[in-house]
């Protein structure tokens, strides 16, 4: 594999490592208490990044193959995401509201924040000059 094809991951593990720590250092900062989520951090980021490192191959893929299909591509592999997404946020949402509000804010921030990257990525695929 050489460099060109490996840059997006690099990048992509980089900035997630960036981001986990900046959060870490947030919830230290807050005094809040991740000890009674349901999903650690560290799940939480291991999950996103997995799942954005398969959609940036399957991106990349498609790319090669048939770069018109690049943008349709993106919409269904980010509808797939979503359909796991939603089976790993099910414990949460049917816990009571009043319990921890801030494990699902933390869960949707992290989902969008992937999703950004995702979209950035995609974004620079379909302007690239072939």
């Amino acid at each position: 594999m050489s460099f060109k094809k490996t840059y997006p991951f690099l990048v992509l593990m980089g900035t997630a490592f960036l981001l986990y720590a900046i959060h870490k250092m947030v919830f230290n900062v807050l005094n809040i208490q991740e000890e009674t989520f349901h999903y650690s951090l560290e799940t939480l980021y291991l999950f996103f990044l997995l799942l954005s490192a398969i959609i940036f191959r399957v991106l990349l893929t498609v790319r090669e193959k048939s770069f018109d299909n690049v943008g349709m591509s993106f919409l269904l592999a980010t509808s797939v995401k979503m359909v796991f997404c939603y089976l790993i946020l099910r414990p949460l949402l049917q816990t009571p509201k009043s319990d921890n509000p801030v494990e699902r804010i933390n869960f949707f921030i992290l989902f969008i924040v992937f999703l950004t990257i995702e979209t950035l990525f995609t974004i620079r695929l379909v302007n690239e000059k072939q």
